[in-house]
């Protein structure tokens, strides 16, 4: 696709910047660039790793993921979740590898258990039968929180979010707003693309249109 060329631009640790403008003007194709989900033709996508800047732009996505770039989707329905799985398998699904939820090729299902209770309390999660709710039947703004709390477990450096509060209710976006200005006061790099003016001038740093 030739949806966006010429762009450039950095962000610094604790840094909060806005890709700001209305839809199909190129931003989900430039986070869909960075995180992998699109293969770029030129252009490099570089990342601090170990002090030291790296091209990872033909890099894998679970690299990426593994490395520090994660991806609040714009689409939580298509690229986020999936619907017919319970909240429990949802929050492991780029986890379920690590020895602390498999031992040789078994998934430990108290661990995974133990862990989706946790989080279910830490991000409050209301979901009507805890961990084994499926996920297609909880609301906007509960869906778009297992979203941030598997991907705030896995301490990312980068964020990268589409439309973060889009179909969610007023509580909800406040605190995930809320979640999105903790993550900078703790060195996160945040790239946010937004449509919603409120959103844009009350939680960036920097905006780019």
């Amino acid at each position: 696709k030739d949806s966006i060329h010429d762009v450039s631009f950095k962000v610094r640790k604790g840094e909060i910047v806005c890709i700001a403008g209305i839809d199909g003007n190129g931003q989900t194709e430039l986070v869909h660039a960075i995180t992998g989900l699109e293969k770029i033709k030129s252009g490099k996508v570089k990342l601090n790793i170990n002090g030291e800047m790296r091209d990872v732009s033909h890099t894998s996505i679970r690299y990426k993921n593994t490395h520090g770039i994660s991806h609040i989707p714009e689409d939580r329905h298509k690229h986020g979740l999936i619907l017919d799985y319970t909240l429990e398998q949802n929050l492991v699904l780029q986890r379920y590898l690590e020895p602390e939820f498999q031992s040789h090729g078994m998934i430990r299902f108290k661990e995974v258990r133990k862990y989706a209770e946790r989080l279910i309390q830490e991000y409050d999660v209301r979901s009507g039968q805890g961990p084994i709710t499926i996920s297609r039947s909880m609301s906007g703004g509960n869906q778009q929180k297992i979203i941030f709390g598997k991907w705030l477990e896995r301490n990312p450096k980068v964020f990268m979010m589409d439309e973060p509060t889009r179909g969610i209710d007023v509580g909800a976006k406040y605190e995930i707003y809320d979640l999105i200005i903790k993550m900078a006061k703790k060195g996160k790099t945040i790239i946010v693309c937004s449509s919603e003016m409120p959103e844009i001038l009350g939680i960036t740093n920097r905006i780019g249109v």
